[in-house]
């Protein structure tokens, strides 16, 4: 064979039952029957599913922590020929999930990617929530630290999708409550799973909920958009240091965006004076 008749491998990104092992393609199914190699996050969780469909294939691990050196090797066996099948734990690859370098790397090396249709936590929560679906931003898991956690929800003029740790809602719902009680919302517990749940409303109410009944297992989080005209903390601060460089007094420059903004004066001062 010369070499310009020599095999050229491809990846196949396919997506795998979020919950309901039900939930698989076909297409997905033939696919990761076909493949020369398996890449998933975890060998033990996808042995499960194609255990599930009497599917025999050669499992490589691929995840966070070894995902670059692993993309090297996967590009190498696929221009030697081999098809490679990229899978996650949960739903479609690269979703907050691992393959991100892969994809990438395959691409660079001219290499053919394929990506097969299927279940998404995501979309699963978008469509389930009620809320406006022409819109929306998702920002994969929420960030930890408070003013980051304020300024994202803040500055979401459309209906924003995150991941949350069952540990932090009630207190992330409780941070949304105290600036905007009525502001829209939905949380997606265990979704396709036997304890699915999508509870609805405002922020205040659920806040409340999830305070007494804190949730289990994994949750989705979709938040209504943020009212118009409204500021983050962050860029008030931000016009406050600008008028207090530009001479105001710090007491009733605090005072003046705390009016246009919305929120408090005091809180204004207080993080000003701590930069």
């Amino acid at each position: 064979m010369t070499t310009s008749e020599a095999p050229i491998g491809r990846l196949v990104v396919c997506p795998t039952p979020i919950g309901n092992l039900e939930d698989v393609s076909p297409r997905v199914l033939a696919a990761l029957g076909r493949a020369d190699v398996v890449a998933c996050e975890d060998t033990r969780h996808t042995k499960v599913l194609l255990d599930r469909h009497r599917i025999r294939a050669n499992l490589l691990s691929f995840h966070e922590h070894n995902e670059r050196a692993r993309a090297e090797e996967l590009v190498s066996r696929m221009r030697a020929g081999a098809v490679v099948a990229l899978v996650s734990d949960a739903g479609t690859p690269l979703v907050s999930d691992p393959g991100f370098a892969l994809v990438r790397a395959a691409i660079a090396a001219g290499l053919e990617v394929e990506v097969l249709p299927g279940p998404s936590a995501v979309l699963t929560a978008l469509v389930a929530s009620g809320l406006p679906v022409d819109r929306w931003r998702f920002v994969g898991f929420l960030p930890r630290a408070r003013r980051e956690l304020e300024s994202l929800l803040a500055d979401t003029p459309e209906t924003l999708v995150a991941f949350e740790s069952p540990r932090r809602l009630a207190a992330t719902l409780a941070l949304l409550a105290a600036r905007e009680p009525g502001r829209p919302v939905a949380v997606c517990r265990e979704l396709t799973k036997l304890h699915e749940e999508v509870r609805r409303g405002t922020a205040c109410e659920l806040a409340a909920h999830y305070r007494e009944s804190p949730p289990r297992g994994e949750v989705v989080l979709v938040c209504g958009a943020a009212p118009p005209g409204q500021v983050s903390r962050e860029a008030a601060l931000e016009a406050l240091s600008d008028l207090v460089e530009a001479g105001a007094k710090a007491r009733p420059a605090a005072a003046a965006v705390a009016k246009l903004t919305g929120l408090a004066a005091n809180e204004l001062y207080r993080e000003l004076t701590r930069q």
